[in-house]
């Protein structure tokens, strides 16, 4: 690089060079340069005395902000909106309220209503733990971990429909083409372990929900920090297995060639803003062959360890699985572990428009038993305190049936729960508050941004800090006018 593009690259006039790139470009070449510096290119490539690129990994380990209280993520997302009534927003008034019809705002898929038809909790409380936690009977097992989560009750959301609202939940947005937390967590901390991805994803078995890759992607950011599929049965990563006839030497071979064109395109076309990830991303492929499989290998645990996770119960067998991989990964430095409950089709996601017994049983069966086993396991290893466990959905449900009879309940995202555990957050105590109803949040009113600058929080990441320079803007996670962390969750 020439002494005069060093200078131009390097702070000016007090501004970053990416600032004085893009105001200094007039257009496309200050966009060109400017998404090379953030991709680190330029510190990525120091001619060797052979005249051979030298690639740096854009998941190199960075420094956070600030001391972390959480290394890894593990997101466990209720696809489709538990219901909070049913679950853990206990409302005992609600009790012997069946079928009467009452003034209550609602917004759903079936639009805007001012009064609706009653449909009280379909399942009895009990109190947990010494905090005296109200938990459904759906979730016998969890509730005798209430002692280590935090319970949000007073979550709101900006859209009530699924595609948006998951968007939302995922990016900060409700419109496709932005970093998903994953991503943005991977951006700014860059993975412990050179040989697995640093942001995983695990679908239901039933399928993957509505929008799909959207859900896991690195939007404008580079492709290397995009969610990886993990599948719990079957070949664990599609595509990464080597065929047999090809050798470890041959296929070395083949990826050296590979470095060498992309070597030459570089130098004849002056530089591509997504060639570093690319690379990147052969060699971690090449590197996970050897370590994926045994990351997820579950033949190595104990009948114990299995028995914990619901592994033998067919119902939780899977979703016990997949759980149980996420510890593994975690241990191994994966950052953001991703774990979807529920398809894309029917009922066989959270969303009980129907018949809300059979819906909320099958899927609460299904995932009690590996969540607490969960909670348990890292807790026992040590490994809660430096891992944060995030429960929720897209929103929650109406309070009121969404037909004249039946027991289904809309979409409702003015008012529903999440909760949080681990990774520097208290325990046995919950925040916030809905109505009688449990319709609408009316005591610490929180949106969805402030789950995630929490999230960024207890990574050591400042959320209203961290940001990425693309379409003339530093994009944040938060959005430009930031949030707060909520500050009352955390130790």
């Amino acid at each position: 690089m020439s002494k005069a593009l060093r200078a131009a690259t390097g702070n000016f006039c007090g501004r970053t060079r990416r600032e004085w790139l893009w105001e200094a470009g007039a257009g496309f070449t200050g966009v060109a340069l400017a998404g090379l510096l953030e991709q680190g290119f330029f510190a990525s490539q120091a001619s060797a005395a052979d005249g051979e690129t030298k690639w740096a990994n854009p998941l190199a380990p960075k420094q956070p902000h600030f001391p972390a209280k959480a290394k890894s993520v593990i997101f466990l997302y209720m696809y489709g909106g538990p219901s909070q009534i049913d679950t853990f927003d206990y409302k005992p008034n609600m009790y012997g309220m069946d079928n009467k019809t009452v003034e209550v705002k609602t917004f759903g898929r079936g639009g805007h209503r001012n009064q609706g038809r009653i449909v009280e909790p379909r399942w009895k409380f009990k109190q947990y733990g010494e905090c005296g936690k109200w938990v459904s009977d759906l979730f016998p097992n969890l509730g005798h971990c209430v002692d280590d989560i935090a319970f949000v009750h007073s979550m709101t959301a900006d859209s009530p429909i699924h595609g948006s609202a998951m968007l939302q939940m995922n990016s900060g947005k409700i419109t496709s083409g932005s970093p998903c937390i994953g991503s943005w967590v991977n951006y700014g901390l860059g993975s412990e372990n050179e040989n697995l991805p640093g942001f995983v994803v695990m679908l239901d078995g039933r399928g993957g929900p509505i929008s799909g890759p959207k859900n896991w992607s690195s939007g404008y950011m580079p492709a290397t920090y995009q969610g990886c599929i993990v599948r719990s049965e079957g070949t664990p990563i599609l595509d990464l297995k080597r065929p047999e006839s090809i050798s470890d030497n041959v296929q070395r071979q083949l990826l050296d060639s590979l470095r060498q064109y992309n070597d030459e395109h570089l130098q004849l076309r002056g530089g591509n803003s997504d060639l570093a990830a690319r690379v990147a991303s052969y060699e971690l492929a090449y590197k996970m062959q050897a370590t994926a499989p045994e990351a997820v290998d579950l033949a190595q645990e104990t009948e114990a360890t299995r028995e914990l996770y619901g592994l033998n119960d067919p119902k939780a067998a899977y979703f016990g699985k997949q759980c149980l991989m996420a510890r593994r990964l975690v241990e191994r430095g994966v950052r953001f572990v991703q774990v979807y409950s529920g398809g894309n089709h029917n009922d066989a996601n959270w969303d009980a428009h129907g018949d809300l017994i059979v819906n909320h049983e099958m899927h609460a069966a299904e995932t009690d038993k590996p969540i607490a086993g969960l909670l348990k396991d890292l807790k026992q290893r040590g490994l809660l305190e430096e891992t944060l466990i995030v429960w929720g959905g897209e929103f929650g449900r109406q309070p009121t049936a969404e037909y004249a009879t039946g027991t289904g309940r809309d979409h409702n995202s003015y008012g529903f729960t999440m909760w949080l555990a681990g990774g520097g957050i208290k325990g046995g105590f919950s925040y916030g508050k809905t109505d009688e109803l449990g319709a609408a949040a009316v005591e610490n009113r929180l949106h969805v941004k402030r789950i995630h600058a929490t999230i960024l929080q207890q990574m050591g990441l400042d959320p209203n800090r961290l940001s990425y320079f693309y379409g003339g803007l530093d994009q944040k996670l938060v959005g430009p006018e930031g949030a707060e962390p909520i500050r009352e969750l955390i130790a």
